[in-house]
């Protein structure tokens, strides 16, 4: 073992050459042993000699790399405790350093060794028994499902029998392929691992494996010991120990950073520590990791994500390793984790992972696409994986030499990384000259490793480790001694969490409400949104009055009431599904149970819930008069909260119970139609029929309406509002002889007994009450229990793996090269190509073939002294960009570079005219002369973001782009010849009948450069960061088709993030900025870039050393990341420089010369290339194809219609002809049009998707007019509503039994003058709606007025002052021309229940004293001829029942089709106004309107 060196002594050297010592930063006086968390027990016998590191030449990071002052800070605090209680350090550290020893610092004023010494000292006499972990393997086999389908679903596929077969055929015998094979190795406490490879290679599949973590894979076979723990047994008990993160950062975005940290630390608080509660343990632990990943700044920031602002990325991936080390692991895996991180903040994350895996003795691996050489040298080991195979494992510092002894060498400047990923792709490794027996597959370089010295040098160390370790019972029960003692006193010995469940829900409980604090605006709105709809519905059925003819209006307001308060939950199904993912992370890192969090969910809510309840029942119950005394209040209120909370675990059971979102929406969509109808108001119990009158009693809705119905009436005498007969002729009858026309009536009583119509009109009574309070109970607990049991157990999200799509009947090309390909999210493809493609494979840097060129270029582009600046309200307006200049010219590649925020981007857009806010100042010249008008449509821009139709083919873009971009004039044949050109020059051929989609980041990033080059840009191509994203082998595959391109004349800008030093070397000249826009450099950059090393050396900057990436360097001497700091002015100095000074007269001269060659021509007359129609028709068959190609949401749409149809059908089958029955019929015309909620919310999706990529890429380019595009929506949305409106009408019509002569005007309103309207409205909410769940909640807000006004909640006659909006509401005449034409002029025969008894006068018969009264108010005697007991039905026709109750004219039929189509162009015209205001003008809208007060 080597001799030990002390903390101090371990540091980088300046020069750039980072060296180490062979030695571990270890105590100067300490055994090894004692000094780390986890190693064997100090105090045990027993104790193993574990097998040492390797002698490794990793560099070591200092602990105040990333916050010099916080660290200084934190040892004053430490050492301010030591002043004054001696005892207090080690407290003060030791509850976080009794297992964790943690942080190493330089010690100024503070000894912080003596520090973690007095910590472990503590430790030993409290005879707390540290561990470690680490990890090896042998044999490691494993297998996946294989992706079957590679032909892009369609709505046709879905009834294809033979695609059915297929399926079948697939979900039986699913296709297997091996993913790793023969893996062995061994990761030790203290050691990093950087795995390496393509995408596609295994990667995430080899750090999943490590972790633990195999649920996802068929098979994995082969030996892992996690020293002498296995794996099953490592799941089982102590899955915390060990943790896969993935790469995306995914955290609650409205808990600041320090909550986020603190909660993890929370729920992996060791039970014994010396001294310190619980709670100062987190706060000492979240204050150093805080501290020491510099995040001190940000703690109370919230973390944020798309829609939220927060930190920003470096500082996200920061928090994600915080998070990570709070929860105390042995062994972490991190994917792909440096992703979208410029390389500064790539190099501190690594950075900040050399200083945890020191610390605190951990096992660290981590996959990395582009890694940098600075990067790299930070690890102790690395693995190489080629297809699967393992083509290296050993000592990171021996690979490079390892394969150049092979017979490969590295390219010049190339960093070991990238030669270690180039070695396994056959189109970009280089043979060394006069060797030629190096392996070639896979399997030749897995079996070259085997049989060579490191290779067997590997295999020896993974045989002594498990030789120690393996089924070695003694360390197996220290580790597990180690580790229980950290758990909770009654946490249990079977899981592997360590607080107990009351401690978990505490916890999460927490969380929970510090995540709605972060979000006050939804609780806000939320609230909102009861209060409004409490003082709506609140005005519709003002002060009731107390007589029969409110009867119907009070069984409304209180069906409404609940159903409200039910169905508001439906809103939280998105969000469960967005946090599922980390609850899923949680629970795999032994957090707590996932049950848990929906445990605290229900219980944070009661509060929330009873605050909302009790406002909106106050607002509707004193507002609609409903019966004034505390006991009818106090029952009803607690019905309403007891059913709101059993809905709200209903629909959450619902979203925890399915894998997807979409599923869950649709069904909780059909159970919302089931709940609401079978409540009992919509269609009395008596008269469903049998064969689903089981609905009733499983529906909680029924019991809870049951109680507050009979709770209002049990009281209410309703005086009679119509006794029969009255009127003319009976002025001087008895009340004897008069009765009551309403349910439940006697004979000579003035009012009704409101029980009584209850139990007659409802079959309800008031003695069920506190049982149906029992049965909502019973429902709530039980659906609160399927809430857990699913939530506990179905933890999988239904993530799709990415397989390459291609459209349906074209042959697929076989790939030229036997290489796996990647979905650009790493998902593995095994040794066996299952599909009918070789999958997504990296071309060779795609060469274009000599015939396919671009047209020739020959103006150049230039700009001087430009300036943008952008205003801010409250401060002075911030210069983005200051007096800048440069050229570009055909034939060259210029770089546009600088750090994060120096305005790269914004450079491009401004030089490409695309920013719509702020001022510009300064020239852009061609030719030294004005830009032309079509400026934007000679030149193509190639955004950061691939954004494209993703069902379109790669071929289709093209032909799109092609038809709408290139001018009229040029023949459709040239234009279709041109996208073959470009297919090809752009290496996409194998690709060009693949859906975009699919394909992976580097495809679609071809695919977007090909979509410009097919619009043939005359003058300039530019792009935003091509390579961002992508592994080294696609990026170089890009930026060399750049370089062909710029060979065949073309000229191009372009920004690029952080190049490699062999891809900087392809460009030809730099643009550099710093922040704050000013220019550092522009010029050449020379072979090698030596002239731009020159230049900085010569100005000052440090000297360049040979192995350095240029690029790297040059950020570096400007100041440019995170860490780095510059005392020169690098622009002041460029302004005086000669090379300043020759750029500036090299403009001159382009702008001298292009005056006498004439100005570029304008090719176009108009805004757009081609002619309006021309546009709307090529949007139109785009859209057609882009719904064919969406199978699911199309069978969502048609399957919702047909099953409502049946539903809402068989619901009223056979509705009859009694008063009932007609009520019934009309109830059966109302819930079809409640569906255009759910359809009217499912179109907005498309429309939104489509309208972004409008927004994003095709506008800046000038594609088409929006009107256009609004065109096209309209018409390829409304056929399929207008199909799925024909299977509403078709399953419904005859099942409720209306008349056959009817139907052609049913048809009419229903099957198209409907769906016109809501595809129309939806469209238009959408318009105006920045996203589908706004357009969803704005539209169910409107509807929610539509549907309450139209005059059958509460009829026109009792709508008060509200009839203005019965008039303006369009389901008015909908419903209206529905039901006068579908009910009108039938007869009406009243059933038993429903005919009242009236007594004559002595001495004449029903008929003599009944006939006049029935001459002037309609109804029927059933026993005219008796003279007692006269049978009276108060209506005889449906006319006279609708125009009474309801004011529905059977006359008005064609004049409500008329204002139904009027409210179609209405709405239409909206969509298009909404565009235009909400989306096309740039400004607010309120500037507009206060410069026309000015001018009036």
């Amino acid at each position: 073992m080597s001799e030990h060196h002390p903390l101090q002594d371990i540091r980088e050297e300046a020069s750039g050459n980072i060296s180490r010592q062979a030695s571990e930063p270890t105590l100067n006086d300490f055994k090894r042993d004692n000094h780390h968390e986890h190693g064997a027990p100090p105090s045990a016998g027993h104790a193993i000699q574990r097998p040492q590191r390797r002698m490794s030449t990793a560099s070591r990071v200092s602990v105040d790399f990333f916050d010099p002052e916080g660290m200084q800070e934190l040892q004053r605090t430490l050492t301010s405790r030591t002043g004054n209680r001696p005892v207090s350090i080690a407290q003060s550290l030791a509850h976080s350093l009794d297992s964790q020893d943690t942080l190493a610092v330089d010690p100024d004023n503070f000894d912080f060794d003596k520090t973690i010494r007095t910590a472990i000292r503590r430790r030993d006499q409290a005879e707390i028994k540290p561990r470690q972990l680490g990890v090896a393997f042998r044999n490691v086999e494993v297998q996946g499902i294989g992706a079957s389908a590679s032909f892009q679903p369609t709505l046709g596929s879905l009834f294809n029998p033979l695609s059915v077969v297929e399926e079948i055929k697939n979900a039986r015998h699913p296709p297997l392929k091996r993913i790793l094979s023969g893996f062995e190795g061994v990761v030790k406490p203290g050691e990093m691992l950087l795995v390496l490879g393509s995408p596609g290679a295994g990667c995430s599949t080899m750090l999943k494996t490590l972790a633990n973590h195999t649920e996802e894979y068929h098979a994995v076979s082969g030996e892992r010991h996690y020293d002498s723990i296995s794996p099953a047994d490592l799941k089982r008990y102590f899955r915390g120990d060990v943790q896969y993160c993935p790469e995306d950062d995914i955290h609650f975005p409205t808990l600041t950073v320090e909550q986020t940290i603190d909660f993890a630390a929370t729920t992996r608080t060791p039970r014994t520590r010396i001294d310190g509660t619980r709670s100062q343990f987190v706060e000492t632990l979240t204050t150093i990791l805080t501290t020491v990943f510099g995040l001190r700044h940000v703690r109370k920031t919230p973390v944020g994500n798309q829609q939220i602002r927060g930190i920003s990325g470096g500082q996200k991936k920061r928090v994600s390793i915080a998070e990570a080390l709070a929860t105390r692991a042995c062994i972490r895996c991190w994917d792909n984790s440096t992703r979208g991180l410029d390389a500064s903040t790539a190099l501190e994350f690594v950075q900040a992972l050399r200083i945890a895996t020191d610390t605190m003795k951990l096992g660290t691996v981590v996959s990395i696409y582009q890694a940098g050489e600075s990067l790299y040298k930070h690890f102790d080991k690395v693995c190489v994986i080629y297809e699967g195979r393992m083509a290296y494992f050993g000592p990171a510092d021996k690979a490079k030499d390892y394969f150049i002894d092979m017979g490969y060498e590295p390219a010049n400047r190339q960093t070991t990384p990238d030669f270690l990923v180039a070695v396994t792709d056959p189109g970009a490794r280089i043979p060394r000259a006069g060797v030629s027996s190096q392996p070639r597959t896979a399997d030749e370089f897995a079996q070259y490793f085997k049989t060579s010295k490191l290779g067997r040098e590997n295999a020896e160390e993974v045989d002594q480790y498990i030789s120690t370790y393996s089924g070695n019972t003694e360390s197996a029960k220290a580790y597990a001694q180690s580790a229980r003692a950290e758990f909770a006193k009654r946490s249990g010995m079977k899981n592997p969490y360590m607080l107990t469940i009351p401690q978990q829900v505490a916890a999460v409980m927490r969380r929970k409400i510090q995540i709605i604090r972060g979000s006050m605006l939804t609780t806000g709105i939320n609230l909102f949104s009861y209060v409004f709809q409490g003082i709506i519905m609140g005005t519709v059925f003002l002060r009731m009055p107390e007589a029969t003819s409110a009867f119907f209006s009070r069984g409304g307001v209180l069906f409404f009431a609940l159903l409200f308060s039910a169905l508001n939950t439906m809103a939280e199904i998105p969000a469960l599904f967005a946090q599922r993912e980390i609850v899923v992370r949680h629970e795999k890192a032994a957090l707590y149970h996932p049950f848990v969090e929906m445990l605290a969910h229900t219980l944070v809510d009661i509060p929330i819930a009873l605050v909302i309840t009790i406002v909106f029942a106050i607002i509707l119950y004193f507002m609609t008069g409903l019966q004034r005394s505390p006991e009818q209040f106090f029952t009803f209120l607690l019905f309403l909260l007891v059913l709101s909370l059993t809905m709200k675990s209903w629909f959450r059971a619902i979203a925890a119970a399915f894998k997807s979102e979409a599923t869950a929406q649709a069904f909780a969509g059909v159970s919302t139609l089931a709940l609401s109808i079978y409540t009992g108001y919509t269609i009395p119990k008596p008269s469903m029929i049998g064969a689903l009158r089981w609905i009733t009693y499983i529906n909680p809705l029924r019991y809870g309406f049951e109680a507050v119905l009979t709770n209002e009436f049990r009281t209410l005498r309703g005086a009679c509002s119509s006794l029969v007969p009255q009127g003319p002729g009976y002025e001087n009858v008895s009340l004897e002889n008069q009765v009551c026309a309403v349910v439940g009536a006697q004979p000579g009583q003035d009012f009704v007994d409101g029980a009584e119509f209850a139990r007659l009109s409802y079959g309800f009574s008031y003695s069920k009450t506190w049982m149906n309070l029992g049965i909502v109970i019973a429902f709530g607990v039980g659906f609160t229990v399927l809430l857990l049991v699913f939530s506990e157990y179905n933890t999988s999200t239904g993530h799709n793996s990415t397989v390459t799509l291609f459209k349906r009947g074209t042959k697929i090309k076989k790939a030229k090269k036997d290489a796996p390909g990647n979905g650009g999210n790493d998902k593995e493809f095994g040794l066996d190509n299952l599909k009918p493609v070789d999958d997504k494979h990296h071309a060779p840097s795609a060469q274009p073939p000599l015939d396919a060129k671009p047209p020739t270029q020959t103006d150049i582009f230039t700009w001087q002294n430009i300036k943008y600046t952008v205003p801010i309200s409250g401060e002075p307006d911030r210069t983005l960009l200051n007096e800048v200049y440069g050229y570009v010219a055909p034939g060259k590649l210029t770089a546009l570079m600088g750090e994060s925020g120096a305005g790269k981007t914004t450079l491009l857009n401004v030089l490409a005219k695309r920013v719509y806010s702020g001022t510009v100042t300064g020239d852009m010249l061609v030719n030294g002369q004005a830009l032309p008008a079509d400026f934007q449509s000679q030149t193509g821009y190639v955004q950061q973001m691939d954004t494209h139709e993703p069902t379109s083919t790669v071929r289709e873009a093209l032909i799109f782009s092609a038809k709408l971009r290139q001018p009229p004039s040029v023949p459709l044949e040239e234009k279709l010849a041109y996208v073959e050109k470009c297919i090809d020059i752009c290496g996409l051929t194998e690709y060009a009948e693949a859906a975009i989609g699919s394909l992976n980041v580097e495809y679609k990033k071809r695919t977007t450069i090909a979509v410009e080059l097919a619009a043939k840009p005359k003058l300039l191509l530019f792009l935003d960061e091509p390579t961002s994203g992508l592994d080294s082998q696609s990026a170089w595959a890009i930026v060399s088709f750049l370089r062909s391109l710029a060979d065949q004349g073309q000229a191009i800008l372009c920004t690029i993030h952080q190049p490699s030093a062999e891809l900087f070397q392809v460009f030809d000249r730099l643009l550099l900025l710093k922040k704050g826009g000013q220019t550092v450099y522009f010029g050449d950059l020379g072979t090698n870039a030596t002239k731009l090393i020159n230049y900085f050396e010569g100005n000052g900057g440090r000297h360049c050393e040979g192995h350095e990436n240029p690029a790297e360097y040059m950020l570096d001497v400007i100041g440019a990341g995170a860490t780095a700091s510059t005392s020169a002015d690098w622009h002041k100095l460029w302004l005086q420089s000669p090379e300043a000074t020759s750029t500036q007269e090299e403009i001159k001269t382009i702008i001298s010369e292009g005056i006498n060659r004439g100005a570029v021509e304008t090719e176009l007359s108009s805004e757009f290339a081609t002619p309006w129609l021309v546009q709307v028709k090529e949007l139109i068959v785009r859209g057609i194809n882009s719904y064919w190609r969406n199978p699911t949401y199309l069978m969502a749409k048609l399957v919702l219609n047909t099953l409502a149809g049946l539903f809402i059908g068989f619901t009223f089958f056979k509705a009859k002809d009694t008063q009932q029955g007609t009520q019934n019929k009309l109830f059966a015309i109302f819930m079809c049009t409640i569906l255009t909620v759910p359809l009217a919310s499912q179109l907005m999706v498309p429309f939104i998707n489509i309208r972004n990529v409008y927004e994003i890429r095709e506008r800046p380019s000038r594609m088409y007019s929006w009107t256009a595009l609004v065109t096209a929506q309209i018409l390829v949305e409304i056929p399929w509503n207008i199909v799925g409106a024909a299977i509403l009408f078709f399953t419904w019509f005859w099942t409720v039994g209306f008349q056959n002569d009817r139907a052609g005007y049913t048809y009419l309103m229903m099957g198209i003058v409907n769906p016109l309207y809501y595809s129309s409205i939806g469209q238009a909410v959408a318009a105006m709606s920045p996203d589908a769940q706004t357009g969803a909640l704005l539209f169910s807000l409107l509807f929610s007025f539509v549907l309450t006004f139209n005059g059958v909640l509460q009829p026109f006659r009792q709508l008060g002052w509200w009839r203005w909006m019965y008039r303006l509401s369009p389901y008015t005449y909908l419903i209206e021309g529905l039901l006068g034409q579908a009910l009108g002029q039938q007869d009406i025969n009243c059933s038993a229940v429903e005919f009242v008894k009236i007594t004559p006068p002595s001495g004449k018969t029903c008929a003599e004293y009944m006939n006049p009264y029935i001459s002037f108010a309609g109804g029927y005697l059933q026993n005219p001829d008796a003279s007692a007991d006269c049978n009276f039905c108060s209506t005889r026709t449906t006319d006279q029942f609708l125009e009474a109750s309801f004011n529905i004219y059977y006359s008005h039929r064609w004049r409500n089709v008329g204002i139904m189509l009027a409210f179609v162009v209405f709405n239409v015209s909206a969509i298009y106004i909404f565009t235009y205001l909400f989306r096309i003008r740039t400004g607010s809208l309120l500037p507009s309107f206060r410069r026309f007060k000015k001018k009036n």
